[in-house]
């Protein structure tokens, strides 16, 4: 025993898991895991820094210096740290943070919506590699699409660097010149979503990451830092096969 070692339920409930007590009954149900191997006694000890922790298949970030937070960029934000011009990027909105983080993957400046940022390289590229099929959701705005060109964006489009096409495709509104279209794809190549729609003859007029994994947008507003922890942590992590 290490004295970094500390018991098994306090990390549980530290990590937002339920009570000690709770986490005692889960522990007694066999439903944690400890380093891939299930544990059901009490009173087993860990290093929150060093073991990895399972709740019902869902990793548990027990690190403490790890932190994942999820921006809202807004257009004409450039996906950079710092800008030699001076322009604003993403490192803007993170300078009261404690830690260092980096954006994972990249929007392009007139493309809006969520952006992960974090310290984790390992989070990072799972959710950046599309061999880990962590889904990425997009709402793309066109002036007209026809329903033979929603297939091709799902059947495969030919682009410069080889073929691309979305897991899935829906209008989700039709009105007088706007079309409203939600794609889902697996990888993140520069300005794919853009240019999978200009190789079916309909140009983005403008372009809104809604979803990575199981991270929502939702209403968060444009410029706004949140944190992503508990539950919404948990699955991250499980997306991305950790």
């Amino acid at each position: 025993m290490t004295d970094t070692e500390i018991r098994l339920q306090k990390v549980l409930a530290a990590a937002g898991i339920g009570s000690r007590r709770s986490c005692e009954i889960l522990i007694d149900q066999g439903r944690v895991s400890i380093n891939g191997d299930l544990v059901r006694e009490q009173g087993r000890r860990v290093d929150p820094e060093v073991d990895i922790i399972h709740v019902d298949g869902e990793r548990l970030q027990t690190k403490a210096a790890i932190v994942v937070y999820a921006l809202n960029k807004p257009k004409g934000v450039l996906t950079t740290m710092i800008d030699d011009q001076g322009r604003p990027c993403v490192g803007d909105y993170v300078t009261e943070l404690d830690q260092r983080v980096f954006h994972v993957g990249r929007l392009d400046a007139d493309t809006e919506g969520l952006l992960l940022l974090t310290n984790d390289g390992e989070l990072a590229n799972r959710l950046i590699h599309p061999s880990f099929g962590v889904e990425k959701t997009y709402v793309a705005t066109v002036k007209e699409l026809t329903n033979q060109s929603l297939l091709d964006l799902t059947k495969g489009v030919e682009l410069d660097d080889g073929m691309a096409k979305a897991s899935k495709a829906r209008i989700m509104e039709r009105a007088k010149n706007r079309v409203m279209v939600e794609v889902v794809i697996h990888e993140g190549r520069n300005r794919i979503v853009r240019r999978m729609f200009d190789a079916v003859g309909s140009p983005v007029t403008g372009l809104v990451r809604t979803k990575i994994g199981p991270v929502h947008l939702g209403q968060q507003r444009p410029g706004v830092l949140r944190v992503i922890n508990g539950a919404q942590l948990r699955s991250l992590y499980t997306a991305a096969g950790l």
